[in-house]
């Protein structure tokens, strides 16, 4: 889900700075002159938007802080801070200003004096909920925390997810680590992406294809015993040549109720694409250029 920027149009200037900065680092940033058309409905485009948000930045200047439109979108957000018992409001000022009394006990993002300061703490509230690197899978019975992390080994490319699963009703905890090795075609075209500004799409790239395979198949693990089992799957372009080898590893740890346990890895990697995609970004216009640039070269020369 975007971050949902609430600003007076008199701040545009400013605002489409800090916008612009958040999207360099890979946050999904929505902001009214971006996203609505000639023709839109504005009052339904903004209350869906600010309702599908996953926090609404508020940019605090004398404009507007009188300004009915804002005040109508701060109360929206902090209704939606009751209902859901979370932080969803994150104020910014960026001049002097007479800070609204709902906002009045709560840290706000100082850019009045220093605006790679400010920037650097809004990044650091929003990536505790917009992290598409990391995140919670919160089910009826289960808590499931994942992380992915990547790396070279030999200089190969790998992609790795880590999921911890926490049932409630049972006195134990499963690990799954999904590894995705790439050969040296697709480390190339990794390293490709990388060299262009590109590593975050190059990492998105590998991972879709993880995910087609939980959406195509459904991949379960049974585990008897304290031994972790293993499965292993093969990705391959053989017109390319790219070919990602997958091995999924998987084990129960703490108490033991004598019976087996079914791991079922489909149902993790779709819910963690879910959440990634809900979080990411999409590309600006220059980097779809660049990407289509690097997907037409040959990985052989």
């Amino acid at each position: 889900m975007p971050v949902f920027i609430s600003y007076s149009h008199a701040d545009r200037e400013v605002v489409h700075q800090l916008a612009a900065h958040l999207v360099k680092n890979n946050a999904n940033v929505w902001v009214d002159s971006w996203k609505l058309n000639v023709g839109d409905s504005i009052l339904n485009k903004v209350q869906w938007a600010i309702q599908d948000s996953s926090a609404l930045l508020i940019v605090l200047s004398k404009s507007s802080t009188q300004s009915e439109w804002c005040k109508k979108e701060l109360s929206a957000g902090l209704l939606r801070e009751v209902e859901e018992k979370r932080v969803v409001v994150l104020p910014v000022l960026i001049e002097d200003c007479e800070i609204p009394m709902f906002l009045r006990d709560k840290m706000y993002a100082d850019m009045r004096r220093d605006f790679n300061s400010g920037l650097q703490s809004i990044l650091d509230a929003i990536s505790r909920i917009t992290n598409s690197y990391q995140g919670r899978i919160a089910e009826d019975d289960a808590n499931e925390d994942w992380a992915e992390d990547w790396g070279f080994t030999d200089d190969l490319f790998h992609l790795r997810f880590t999921i911890v699963s926490t049932p409630k009703s049972l006195p134990m905890t499963f690990l799954t680590q999904v590894y995705v090795f790439c050969n040296s075609l697709a480390t190339k075209r990794y390293r490709q992406y990388e060299e262009a500004g590109l590593d975050w799409f190059g990492r998105a790239n590998i991972a879709e294809a993880l995910f087609d395979l939980g959406d195509n198949e459904d991949y379960r693990v049974i585990l008897g015993s304290q031994f972790p089992q293993e499965l292993r799957l093969t990705i391959a372009d053989p017109k390319i040549g790219m070919r990602y080898d997958i091995t999924a590893e998987c084990r129960k740890l703490g108490g033991d109720n004598g019976k087996d346990q079914i791991i079922n890895i489909s149902n993790y990697l779709k819910c963690i694409r879910e959440y990634v995609h809900s979080v990411s970004r999409q590309p600006t216009q220059e980097e779809i250029g660049k990407m289509r640039e690097i997907m037409v070269r040959p990985l052989d020369a």
